[in-house]
């Protein structure tokens, strides 16, 4: 699923919304947002207890509010400012519990809306507060399973081969999702079109298009392989209200970004992912996905999650929004998934000036999310060599790949620095742990001579097994593309006639007793040690986050 073979800026966006719509429960009153320094309480936390919402409120400054209330409001994800309804009220105090119903299941179903704390004064409605999520959507799960986690090899296949998989011992498989091919009505006469009621509203999936990813999943489930998934947004005449307004510009892309603008996209997303997790949560005949990816490379811009806009902080949100819509749909129905964003390995330099830098992508991404609420999501990461035909994974070329933060890529040569990145206080799980990290698409070409190819995927593969941090190394793929290759890109452990590369064999080797054999093999081609190499690399992982590393 890599981009086309060319290669892929911070600018603020501040929206203040002040209007006059009447305030839902409230009578009489418009609507007023404080400048955010004005914002003198904080909600510390939003969960669910229960069958309500409770939020924890502190203020250092008690604001003034004319009736001595607080005012909880939970929006829509579109909805900036205070536009959303009133569910519960306090007295205005320094520290303060507001509790509402969750409503889950029904119209009024707050599981995705975002939070904030208002108060009167005159006729207008102030916020005084941070805006604030669910955190813990799991407490309501019913049907989780227990996770399918037995090894870090993996592939990105473009076959259902279960002998090859079987043969090579992966324990991983990732596949495509797209979710513009299953909505609406059923492509087949034959099979009838699946409705689904969500929060009030009835929503058509289409069988036809549902019975290859069923197939998948059960296939995988039942030869005993861990199913990543990666959800892409394309373009279909039945899911158009999935496609962001801002996406709606003739821009022909693989992706597209999702409809957190809009009503009716905002809660056909909803259900999307509500019915996903419980389609695929091992329970009832479909098969089991245990990962979810939500859209691929979504830094890429132009090319796998498309936005009309260059604005970094704008795009970021976007996608937030659309990430804790798909976080908390899945949470809410299988508490052990996983749901990863995804960013490519172009850390310090864009290639491609419509896209933004991972780096940049990963900490605005970060910071949004601590500020409206901390959950535990996953990264997955794209650290392919630079230039994408470079045959040299132990020894990428200086000028694009360095051993620190200044460099330009991140390939699995330096992964070290992204894992170092992520033991940042800031960027740690709830519970204070490093977050899982996928290497959900890595491959190596043979382009330029299959030894090269064989010895980069034996370093690669251990610089992963090594790294404690991370929980995937998915090879890209089992067979050679055709159109690929004319860019040099033969990432395939088979060439297009089906037979195999001596990659095929060494692959097969890694994570076995024939380990060890593999690396002398590829220490003999390197012309080192390829353990001593990933030793040295992986001794920075002790210090943990050094900015001067």
């Amino acid at each position: 699923m890599k981009k086309k073979m060319t290669a892929k800026i911070i600018s603020i966006l501040t929206a203040a919304v002040l209007g006059a719509t009447a305030v839902i429960g409230v009578p009489g009153l418009s609507l007023k947002t404080e400048a955010a320094a004005a914002r003198t309480v904080a909600i510390t936390s939003c969960t669910i207890q229960g069958a309500n919402v409770v939020a924890q409120v502190h203020a250092d400054q008690v604001p003034a509010g004319d009736d001595g209330l607080y005012y909880l409001f939970a929006n829509e994800v579109y909805q900036d400012g205070a536009a959303g309804k009133a569910v519960a009220t306090a007295q205005i105090a320094a520290d303060a519990q507001l509790v509402a119903p969750l409503g889950f299941g029904t119209p009024d179903n707050n599981l995705m809306r975002k939070f904030m704390i208002m108060v009167k004064r005159g006729n207008s409605m102030v916020q005084v507060s941070n805006e604030r999520y669910i955190t813990n959507p799991e407490a309501v799960a019913t049907q989780t399973t227990p996770r399918n986690d037995h090894g870090i090899k993996g592939l990105l296949p473009n076959s259902a081969d279960a002998a090859t998989f079987k043969d090579l011992g992966v324990a991983q498989l990732i596949y495509n999702f797209y979710l513009g091919d299953i909505v609406g009505p059923s492509s087949d006469p034959a099979l009838p079109t699946i409705e689904f009621p969500y929060c009030g509203h009835v929503y058509q999936f289409n069988t036809k298009a549902l019975q290859n990813y069923d197939g998948y999943a059960s296939f995988c489930q039942s030869n005993g392989f861990q199913l990543t998934v990666t959800l892409l947004n394309n373009k279909t005449a039945a899911g158009a209200d999935l496609i962001h307004p801002g996406a709606r510009d003739g821009h022909a892309c693989p992706g597209y970004a999702m409809n957190t603008k809009e009503p009716g996209g905002t809660e056909h997303l909803k259900a999307i992912a509500t019915f996903l997790a419980a389609r695929y949560s091992g329970t009832d005949g479909h098969g089991k996905i245990d990962n979810w990816i939500i859209g691929n490379e979504v830094n890429a811009r132009t090319e796998w999650y498309h936005l009309n806009s260059t604005n970094l902080e704008y795009n970021v949100s976007e996608y937030v929004k659309a990430f804790r819509i798909f976080y908390n749909g899945i949470k809410s129905v299988n508490a052990n998934a996983r749901v990863y964003n995804s960013i490519d390995q172009e850390w310090g330099r864009k290639s491609n000036p419509g896209c933004f830098l991972s780096r940049q992508y990963l900490d605005r991404f970060t910071d949004i999310i601590n500020r409206e609420g901390n959950i535990d999501w996953g990264l997955s990461f794209h650290p392919y060599n630079s230039p994408l035909y470079d045959p040299y994974a132990w020894k990428q070329q200086a000028c694009w790949v360095r051993a620190d933060y200044s460099t330009p890529y991140i390939t699995m040569e330096n992964i070290d620095l992204l894992t170092n990145y992520m033991t940042q206080p800031g960027y740690l799980a709830p519970n204070g742990q490093v977050r899982s990290i996928s290497i959900s698409e890595i491959g190596f070409t043979s382009s330029y001579g299959e030894d090269a190819q064989l010895a980069s995927i034996v370093y690669g593969y251990l610089m992963a097994a090594s790294n404690p941090h991370i929980d995937a190394f998915m090879l890209f793929r089992e067979v050679d593309d055709a159109h690929e290759m004319q860019s040099n890109i033969a990432q395939g452990l088979k060439r297009p006639d089906g037979s195999q590369k001596p990659a095929y064999q060494i692959y097969k080797a890694m994570g076995t007793g024939g380990q060890a054999a593999a690396a002398a093999q590829a220490s003999q081609i390197i012309g080192q040690d390829v353990n001593a190499l990933v030793a040295n690399r992986t001794m920075l992982l002790r210090g943990g986050w050094d900015l001067n590393s």
